[in-house]
């Protein structure tokens, strides 16, 4: 019988039931000896039948006399035989006596050999070609069945040694790859088996830089791997990369060709990866698998790449997902990226009547995006409620936080109502609204923080300086908005030094890279106690930060971060040149300015700078042009109407009408600015109504003896 037919026969049966009853061979008797003597063993109680050394030699040397195989060969097959059979322990007594390397030369030389040119050497040579890959066959599966064995026995470290063996060995008799064609399915299947389960041994080893090497093996070398052994591979090495908490080294620059992409950690090269599984599913090259999205979106958001995680998500072919879910997946990408507009454009379509108009969660977000602007504030408003509503029947986490969207949307809309009487209703529902979401989530410190917030805006200090307390606790002073706020309601109470001391606490609990609010209102703070030079020197500290960010993390897009926990430096540069006006350094805020336009061309904080320089050198029609222009910049910004309003006031009385409407409209948008309110005053003085007068001067008064060094809110 050839030995090609023994090992189908052997395949044909895995489960134990093998070699056939009636099948004619040399070794039956043996063979059949064998089984008997361990079907003995079992039935005297044994866990598991034995082979000793005797049975395994006269075993072997009758499969050597009867097929005319080697002895590897026909070590490899009786252990193949004793491991389908589930003898695990027996299989590795048989698989130990293999000797591979001496398997490796002898196969090496007939499968490394070119074919002839003639045909009949030509087919010789691919007969002996075929029964060399054959006998290379059944010892690499051999060794790739002992390192099996090891594994269930719980010895990865040695199992991943025996595996890795197989792939030396193929490496040294396929020196330069696999070849495409004429190569032996079997054999090839113990490549592919071998080249998966290598990384898998090594991390059960524990040996992470052993398991990174071998994912990089499989992936660069030419095993010839099929699509979906290949995907396996990069998804499990994805998913090593991202949650293996082993920070391993980048890929070698010399298994790399010229021009490509060479990740420099982690996430970059899980991202590659998985990036390269979706291409491979778009192309029709393997199956789809919602894990990889699941995945590729935990990588992308970890580097705040979410924009590109959206373009992913748009390529997903329509019916993968659920329109619905797909827009709120997308809604949410958009809205970490910051295109607030595109996220709620498509939460709006979501929202629809004819989609999930009760989808909470999509409610809850594009109450979120609205909250964050003024003139979308009502809107917000409504999907709020709709969001309380909805959530009345769950838990009560959930509708804590519809009742926190909803406070912050009251308050936002309240800074546009029409009448001072609608504005405080508004404040009232705001607080009212947060109030019942602590009642329902006290352990919440976000609450907390916006609770305080709203206090402070409607100068409620006490209560505001109460729930900055809370919030430290509550965070144990590691969040620095926290210090922020408490030194803002220090110095609204004009206790300037207690609010340095804690600005300076506050610095020395935070990280480097989060000081920059902090850095700027220790300067603001200086200023306000009358000390400019040392003002001067806590922007330049603060300068020296951000500048430092900038290299560190590249520029940003023109100094204009959204983050609330940096500066930029136009900030920095817009603080100096007010500063250097302050104390009529002219030139040295000149310059300041043209630093702050060079990061920003267009600002209304700088234009409206620009127009103070022109009024202190008593150029009225360029102080006016500076002022209009920062009010086609913003349209809303509220220092250049009241400096309109101011500028106007001292032109005559044809003026003061046009002068009231700027000031009224100031403190429409910004109720609680001083200044818009002594000007206010000011004109009806000129205008003859002392009364109203009497009372603006006194609420200027008021504020002045509650008015922070800067917003209480992030700028």
């Amino acid at each position: 019988m050839a030995a090609a037919e023994w090992d189908s026969r052997s395949e044909a049966s895995p489960t134990g039931d093998w070699p056939p009853a009636a099948a004619a061979s040399p070794v039956k008797g043996k063979a059949a000896a064998l089984q008997e003597s361990d079907a003995g063993a079992s039935a005297s109680g044994s866990s598991e039948a034995k082979v000793d050394d005797g049975n395994i030699q006269e075993a072997e040397s009758s499969l050597r006399e009867g097929l005319s195989l080697n002895y590897e060969e026909a070590r490899a097959l009786l252990g193949r035989l004793e491991y389908q059979r589930g003898n695990v322990e027996a299989a590795l007594r048989v698989f130990d006596g293999i000797d591979l390397q001496a398997a490796i030369q002898r196969f090496q030389p007939s499968l490394s050999e070119k074919p002839l040119s003639k045909r009949s050497n030509k087919l010789r040579s691919d007969s002996s070609n075929s029964g060399s890959q054959h006998a290379a066959s059944l010892v690499l599966e051999a060794i790739y069945l002992k390192s099996m064995s090891l594994q269930k026995l719980g010895k990865a470290m040695e199992a991943a040694k025996q595996c890795k063996s197989v792939l030396d060995a193929v490496e040294s008799i396929f020196q330069c790859g696999i070849p495409g064609v004429m190569v032996e399915p079997k054999l090839q299947e113990t490549v592919s088996k071998s080249v998966e389960l290598l990384p898998e041994l090594w991390k059960q080893a524990g040996a992470y830089q052993e398991a990174l090497a071998s994912y990089r093996r499989a992936l660069l070398s030419q095993w010839n791997l099929d699509d979906e052994c290949c995907t396996r591979i990069q998804k499990r090495f994805a998913v090593f990369l991202l949650y293996g908490g082993v920070e391993v080294t980048p890929p070698s620059l010399a298994s790399q060709t010229e021009g490509s992409f060479v990740p420099r950690n982690n996430v970059e090269e899980a991202i590659l990866l998985l990036m390269i599984l979706l291409k491979k599913w778009f192309l029709g090259k393997t199956h789809w698998d919602p894990s990889v999205m699941e995945h590729l979106t935990f990588a992308l958001s970890l580097c705040g790449q979410t924009s590109i995680l959206a373009k992913h998500l748009e390529e997903v072919l329509p019916g993968i997902y659920p329109r619905t879910e797909r827009w709120y997946s997308l809604a949410l990408c958009y809205f970490a990226a910051s295109h607030n507009e595109a996220a709620l454009n498509l939460l709006r379509k979501s929202l629809n009547k004819n989609e999930s108009p009760n989808d909470i969660m999509a409610l809850l977000l594009a109450a979120k995006i609205c909250g964050s602007n003024y003139l979308l504030s009502s809107e917000g408003v409504e999907y709020a409620k709709r969001a309380v509503k909805d959530s009345e029947s769950s838990d009560g986490h959930l509708k804590s936080v519809a009742l926190h969207v909803l406070g912050s949307c009251l308050s936002k809309k309240s800074k546009v109502a029409s009448s001072d009487h609608q504005r405080s209703l508004l404040q009232t529902e705001a607080l009212k609204s947060l109030n019942e979401a602590i009642s329902l989530d006290r352990q919440n410190p976000e609450l907390i923080f916006d609770m305080g917030i709203e206090y402070a805006e409607q100068r409620n200090m006490h209560a505001a300086l109460k729930c900055a307390k809370e919030f430290i606790d509550a965070t144990g002073g590691s969040v620095s908005k926290g210090w922020r706020l408490l030194s803002l309601v220090l110095s609204a109470q004009q206790r300037y030094s207690e609010a340095e001391v804690v600005t300076d606490a506050a610095l020395d609990e935070t990280a480097k890279w989060e000081q920059g609010p902090l850095l700027r209102i220790r300067a603001k703070l200086k200023v306000a106690q009358s000390l400019p030079m040392e003002a001067v020197e806590a922007y330049r500290t603060l300068l020296a930060l951000v500048q430092a960010q900038r290299k560190a993390y590249g520029s940003a897009k023109n100094g204009t971060e959204d983050d609330e926990d940096k500066v930029s430096e136009f900030e920095v540069w817009q603080g100096l040149a007010n500063l250097y006006s302050s104390l009529s350094y002219w030139r040295d805020a000149e310059i300041c300015l043209q630093k702050a336009k060079a990061l920003k061309t267009y600002s209304a904080t700088t234009l409206h700078a620009e127009g103070n320089i022109h009024e202190v050198h008593e150029k009225i029609q360029d102080a006016l042009a500076a002022y209009f222009n920062a009010l086609s910049m913003e349209v809303e910004h509220v220092p250049s109407k009241v400096s309109i309003g101011a500028l106007l006031s001292k032109q005559g009385p044809k003026f003061l009408p046009v002068a009231r409407c700027f000031l009224s409209d100031a403190l429409r948008l910004q109720p609680t600015n001083r200044m818009a309110w002594f000007y206010l005053g000011e004109v009806h003085k000129q205008d003859g109504r002392l009364a109203d007068a009497a009372d603006c001067f006194q609420a200027a008064s008021m504020l002045e003896d509650s008015d922070p060094v800067e917003s209480f809110r992030s700028p």
